[in-house]
């Protein structure tokens, strides 16, 4: 009896060990399309839909198919397209990954713009000629909410269907023609992680027409720096803290990562005697810097995007948070630490395109402009679309080009930007993501915290 429950302990510990390889597998090679798989490769076909068990596939009610030309190569033999966006998964554990894509056909010209996660723009606009292949590599970060044994990061109920915490790395294929050949991905711990902890105006959204610059601040770094967009809609210093979003961070920060900062718009509207930009918030803001420091990270303030509005008199933008640009601007002064100031930034960018030229910064759209929208109109001043959210991701990478941080030798395809002179809204193209109505139904609400 107890040779037999000794052999089924050992059994038990195979599976168990087998198991848990397989569940932490952090290195892919997929060639996507209908002809030969080149050695090492595994086959994607449009039939080859995620599963949980299968672990990979086209994800989010992706339709694809495939274009065979032929050749020896059998990476450039044929492709998977849509002239839809679709979507591929992979489960993944937490940790930052080098996605590498090959795109191109043999025989037409393709574009290729790349999303990860929850929108993040990653590639733009990558094109090929007929007969011209390219491969980009670029990283995405993955997390999840457990922290350690029964703590978890607090998520909102919006969040519990979000492709920024579930189990897998998706990427979204998109614009005119995308043809995409190969993707690999592989595990990548060395490399910069950049932290964002902020509200609505910095996090992830996931739904069109609503963009925020940490989404698009993605597609300005080359490999060697990974960003982890922590931010949430409606969230102050002191909440973000309480749903144990800082807790996160810190557990998988390293030494000589970044914190970039950016709160005030929801910190305003808090109550209580200690509440205010001289109080409250600025003790909160260095309490994130201590921690930060204490983990050997480099923190960043990131004042608040100025929201949109005129004054009757003069025109121009008025100030509509009070102290709290200016405690934080205090804030990074007292601890010597950077600041990028996209309070001012943004001020001066929406003075540069006018009162009424403005609203094509933000979410400001008649009605019935987004299928499902229905009668009413957007109107909102303080959250932006993805032209805003762009321009504002622009001044960050200004920022930090500015502030000579670390950072900086990673930037790619950055000259110089003036808010004043921003690039023009009629000119600005980002392909549309898809509704994330497959995960839940879209409601056309405003971000929590307007």
């Amino acid at each position: 009896m107890n040779h037999i429950t000794k052999l089924s302990g050992a059994l038990a510990a195979i599976l168990l060990a087998a198991g848990s390889v397989s569940a932490q597998k952090t290195s892919f090679k997929f060639e996507f399309g209908s002809g030969k798989v080149k050695d090492g490769y595994t086959s994607v076909t449009p039939s080859t839909n995620y599963t949980k068990e299968l672990g990979y596939g086209f994800d989010n009610e992706s339709t694809v198919k495939a274009v065979d030309r032929g050749g020896k190569d059998p990476l450039k033999a044929s492709y998977i397209t849509n002239d839809k966006p679709f979507f591929f998964s992979v489960d993944v554990p937490e940790g930052n990954y080098k996605v590498t894509v090959t795109f191109g056909d043999a025989k037409e010209a393709t574009v290729t713009t790349v999303k990860a996660e929850s929108r993040r723009l990653m590639l733009e606009k990558v094109e090929t000629k007929p007969g011209e292949f390219v491969t980009k590599t670029f990283v995405v970060n993955i997390r999840k909410p457990e922290i350690s044994a029964g703590v978890k990061v607090g998520l909102k109920d919006r969040e519990l269907k979000k492709l920024d915490w579930d189990d897998k790395l998706t990427l979204e294929f998109n614009n005119k023609k995308p043809a995409v050949c190969a993707v690999e991905i592989a595990k990548a711990d060395d490399q910069i992680t950049v932290y964002l902890a902020g509200n609505s105006t910095v996090v992830d959204q996931d739904d069109e027409p609503w963009a925020s610059w940490g989404q698009m601040v993605t597609r300005f770094f080359k490999p060697g720096v990974a960003i982890s967009d922590h931010a949430e809609s409606g969230l102050t210093l002191a909440s973000f803290k309480g749903s144990h979003r800082l807790d996160k961070v810190l557990s998988t920060a390293k030494a000589g990562d970044y914190l970039f900062v950016e709160f005030g718009h929801n910190d305003q509207k808090e109550k209580g005697p200690n509440a205010g930009a001289w109080k409250a918030y600025t003790e909160s803001f260095k309490y994130f810097i201590a921690q930060a420091k204490a983990k050997g990270m480099i923190s960043v303030v990131v004042t608040s995007t100025s929201r949109r509005a005129f004054s009757d008199t003069t025109g121009k933008v008025v100030n509509t948070l009070g102290d709290f640009p200016a405690a934080a601007r205090k804030v990074a002064q007292d601890e010597g630490i950077a600041m990028i100031d996209v309070n001012a930034m943004t001020a001066d960018f929406y003075n540069a395109l006018g009162k009424e030229r403005s609203t094509k910064a933000l979410v400001h759209y008649p009605a019935n402009t987004w299928p499902g929208q229905g009668a009413k109109p957007l109107a909102d001043n303080t959250h932006f679309n993805p032209y805003g959210a762009y321009e504002i991701a622009k001044m960050v990478i200004e920022g930090i080009k500015s502030n000579h941080l670390g950072l900086e030798k990673f930037i790619i395809d950055a000259p110089h930007f003036d808010p004043s002179h921003p690039d023009d809204p009629d000119t600005f193209s980002v392909p549309v993501s898809p509704p994330s109505a497959v995960l839940r139904a879209a409601t056309f609400a405003k971000p929590d915290g307007n």
